[in-house]
């Protein structure tokens, strides 16, 4: 019934613009011999016409959800029906004089040009009228109950692409209860402009004095991709202007799928690292994965159940879920069958220095591509346990990679950590003397094994974000070692992205390291935490320096000298050979 309708008001259309046109042409009084000649003509005009349209696939077009890309294809098939008019205009007069009856086929040129326009502006102002009135009605629809005055007057802050999708979406979602005050941006051939109905007000150094004379009750950065020193700097300036500042969705997570960017959210201590997203070598990665067989060890983890998600999304044969610790392997497992697409995944609880249960999943299920991260990672509790942490990152390890050496599989990728260089801990000593077993195994074995060394990742299970965030939570203090602590950082996602990079390019033997840009002071991660959660640092939450503990360094290092760490074709990993 949809769809007859649209048919009929499209034909009508096209008739309508075809007798304006004429009239038009003649300034409304058009000759006795034009008006019969414009009966006589319009069924085949409008039917060929729509003919043109149907063939550009006009009338598929959602009428409701119509956008600038249909409008072009539209104008293209308007210009390709103009251009038949006027050759059979051609046509026709040319052999008028032989058979008079086709004069009534000769259509004057100001006609056809009147029609071109009148039929493009009909047809898709019919289209975006509905899409208009659909928009207006959903808008009605999301914002009842909503009063006006407790829209929560917003100053936007990036007037680019991110800002331009902001400014939409509040218009459109009126139960987000955002007024928009404004934009700030950098730009100075942006400023004074007004972007989908809001105005350009000024730089961000001038936030405080715009936010106080627009009456701003928070800030919102709308940049998708700022850097973390940009994100910084504005929350410094929300801070100053009194009012809270929250953010969009970065890229990696609106392209992951898991977050609208409607889906506002307070800044977060990863925007104020946030990095430049990772491009990567797509069909590399995909040559490694897809339709093979791939086994992850330490899968419940924080960075093996990110590794797991990754390399779900290339579409493996089967995903063989390895992991000692019964609920971490479960939520991972859960996590995954719920994902749309079909895959298959086999939760396998196995400690890795088993070597009995690790054979009999590697001689059952062959999987052809191996990555390592199950370990002991925490300094100071392996300093008590010395024992469990060799066993587990030294003779787990060897067990793992033995097994993939030989059953034969292609590729064996181990995580390792920045505390393999020069280690003072005995974590960061099993882990060193792992990476070495596992190079030395490279040089007389057809599995490609390299290793993948980087920093700390925010947020992992037991890591000094959270522990921080609990010490916030209880009102401080906020416990740091020395007031010179410096460590590496890189979110989660971002470095299982590169470990899958880095997996697929190596030969064999290497030791790939991750850019993790620059050192971070673990006093000043603090100070950003105190500051996110609504306090003042010293004033309401204390900083307290407690020590330096067993096995622990002031600063972490990615590589040693004798590595020669060279840049690869990919921008943010090295590799180091000995």
């Amino acid at each position: 019934m949809l769809r007859l309708s649209q048919l009929t008001i499209d034909l009508a259309v096209l008739a309508l613009a075809f007798a304006l046109a004429f009239l038009i042409r003649f300034d409304w009084r058009p000759p006795t011999d034009m008006v019969g000649r414009l009966a006589l003509t319009v069924p085949y005009v409008v039917i060929g016409e729509y003919l043109v349209l149907w063939a550009f696939g006009v009338p598929r077009f959602s009428w409701r959800y119509i956008g600038l890309r249909e409008v072009w294809r539209l104008l293209a098939a308007v210009v390709v029906a103009t251009v038949l008019l006027v050759w059979s205009r051609v046509g026709f007069g040319a052999f008028q004089a032989d058979v008079p009856y086709l004069r009534h086929g000769v259509i004057p040129l100001g006609v056809i040009a009147a029609n071109f326009i009148l039929m493009f502006l009909g047809i898709s102002g019919v289209r975006v009228l509905r899409r208009i009135l659909g928009e207006h009605v959903e808008s009605q629809r999301r914002g009842r109950g909503i009063e006006p005055a407790s829209r929560v007057r917003t100053m936007l802050v990036g007037a680019g692409q991110g800002g331009v999708m902001m400014a939409k979406e509040i218009a459109n979602r009126p139960d987000l209860a955002l007024e928009p005050v404004g934009f700030i941006d950098d730009d100075p051939a942006k400023a004074g402009l007004v972007v989908h109905g809001i105005s350009v007000l000024g730089p961000t150094e001038a936030l405080p004095e715009l936010c106080e004379r627009q009456g701003a009750q928070q800030v919102l950065i709308t940049m998708a991709s700022a850097p973390g020193d940009t994100v910084r700097r504005i929350s410094r300036l929300a801070e100053e202007a009194g009012v809270p500042v929250k953010i969009i969705p970065g890229l990696f997570e609106i392209a992951d799928g898991r977050v609208e960017l409607s889906r506002i959210r307070p800044v977060a201590i990863d925007d104020l690292l946030r990095r430049e997203p990772v491009e990567l070598d797509i069909e590399a990665i995909a040559a490694d994965l897809k339709d093979r067989v791939v086994l992850v060890t330490g899968a419940g983890g924080s960075i093996g159940s990110e590794i797991c998600r990754q390399v779900a999304s290339f579409g493996p044969a089967r995903l063989l879920l390895v992991e000692r610790a019964e609920n971490s392997l479960f939520h991972i497992h859960r996590e995954l069958r719920s994902r749309p697409g079909v895959l298959e995944i086999v939760p396998l609880i196995a400690d890795v220095t088993d070597r009995q249960r690790m054979r009999a999943i590697f001689e059952t299920h062959a999987p052809s591509a191996v990555f390592h991260a199950a370990a002991h990672k925490h300094v100071p509790m392996m300093e008590w346990n010395a024992g469990e942490a060799l066993k587990n990152n030294v003779f787990g390890t060897k067990v793992v990679a033995d097994l993939a050496h030989e059953l034969g599989a292609d590729g064996f990728v181990m995580i390792s950590t920045d505390k393999a260089v020069n280690p003072t801990s005995v974590m960061g000593a099993t882990k060193r003397v792992a990476e070495m077993y596992v190079q030395a195994l490279a040089s007389r074995s057809d599995t490609r094994f390299v290793t993948v060394r980087f920093g700390n990742v925010l947020g992992s299970a037991g890591s000094v974000i959270p522990i921080f965030q609990e010490q916030i939570q209880r009102g401080g203090p906020v416990t740091v070692t020395h007031p010179e602590m410096q460590r590496y950082f890189m979110t989660i996602p971002e470095a299982c992205q590169l470990v899958l990079q880095a997996g697929s390019m190596g030969r064999g033997g290497e030791i790939f390291i991750l850019d993790m840009g620059a050192p971070v002071k673990i006093v000043d991660l603090a100070r950003d935490l105190i500051r996110l959660s609504g306090f003042v640092p010293e004033d309401d939450i204390e900083i307290v320096f407690s020590g330096v503990r067993p096995g622990e360094k002031l600063f972490e290092e990615l590589s040693v000298d004798a590595e020669n760490a060279e840049r690869t074709r990919h921008a943010k990993i090295f590799v180091g050979r000995r």
